[in-house]
C-alpha cells in the first residue's frame, strides 16, 4: 500500500497531472468565488440597519462568516470539479503503469455527474459534522480522520473498481476488503489534512486507488 501511495504522489507532480490539477483548482476557485458572491448578496439583504456602527460590525462579521464557510466548502467543491476529470486521471495511471492490462472503461457522463454530486454532498456533510465536533476536545481530530478515511476510501476505491467491473461488483469487492480499503482511505484523509496540498487530494486519491485495485486483483 505504501508503494502505491508513493507511485501516486510521484505521478501527481508529473506534467500531465499538473495540467489537470491546474484545471481543477482554477475551476474550483471560480466556483468558490461565485458562491462567495452569492452568499454576500444574500447576507447583504439581511443587513439593513440605520446605525452605521452596527451596520459596519454586521458587515465585518458576515464577511468573516462567509470566509469561514468558503473554507469548509473547499473540499466538496474541489471533489465536485475533480469528478469530471477522474477518468482522465485513471487513464493516465493505467497507460503509464499498466500498459499491458486491458484499459478501464470511462464512466457514462450522466452517471459521473450524479456520483460526483453525491460525493461532494457527502464530503460537505462530513465536514459540517466535523465542525461541530471541534467543540469536543480529544474527539474532533480523530473523528474527522476516521469519518473521512471511511468516506474517501469507499468512494475512490469504488470509482477505480467500476472502471473494470459493474457497480454492484465493485461495491461487493470493496466490502470484501473493507479493512484494507479503510486503511487506504486513512492515508488519503491524512493527505487531505495538509493545507494547500489538499487541493490535489482528488488526483492523488484517484491514482492511488487505481494502484490499490490493481494490486488487490493480482493477489486475489
Amino acid at each position: 500500500m505504501i508503494e502505491a501511495a508513493v507511485l501516486a504522489l510521484r505521478q501527481a507532480i508529473s506534467p500531465p497531472f499538473r495540467a489537470t490539477l491546474f484545471k481543477i483548482v482554477g475551476l474550483a476557485l471560480v466556483l468558490l468565488f461565485l458562491l462567495g458572491v452569492l452568499l454576500q448578496t444574500v447576507v447583504s439583504k439581511w443587513i439593513d440597519l440605520s446605525n452605521a456602527g452596527f451596520d459596519l460590525a454586521a458587515s465585518i462579521l458576515s464577511g468573516l462568516g462567509i470566509f469561514i464557510a468558503l473554507i469548509f466548502l473547499i473540499p466538496p467543491v474541489v471533489s465536485l470539479v475533480a469528478g469530471f476529470f477522474q477518468d482522465q486521471v485513471a487513464a493516465l495511471v493505467e497507460t503509464t503503469h499498466y500498459p499491458s492490462d486491458p484499459p478501464g472503461r470511462d464512466m457514462p457522463t450522466g452517471r459521473s455527474v450524479i456520483l460526483a454530486a453525491r460525493f461532494a454532498l457527502l464530503v460537505l456533510g462530513v465536514n459540517i459534522v466535523a465542525l461541530f465536533l471541534l467543540l469536543v476536545p480529544g474527539v474532533n481530530i480523530i473523528a474527522w480522520w476516521l469519518a473521512n478515511g471511511y468516506l474517501l476510501g469507499r468512494e475512490y476505491f469504488e470509482f477505480a473498481a467500476m472502471r473494470f467491473m459493474p457497480e454492484d461488483e465493485a461495491r461487493a469487492l470493496r466490502k470484501m476488503n473493507r479493512g484494507y480499503v479503510f486503511v487506504a482511505g486513512l492515508l488519503v484523509a491524512a493527505f487531505m489534512a495538509v493545507p494547500i496540498l489538499n487541493l490535489a487530494t482528488p488526483l492523488v486519491a484517484s491514482a492511488f486507488m487505481i494502484h490499490v485495485f490493481k494490486r488487490m486483483r493480482r493477489t486475489a
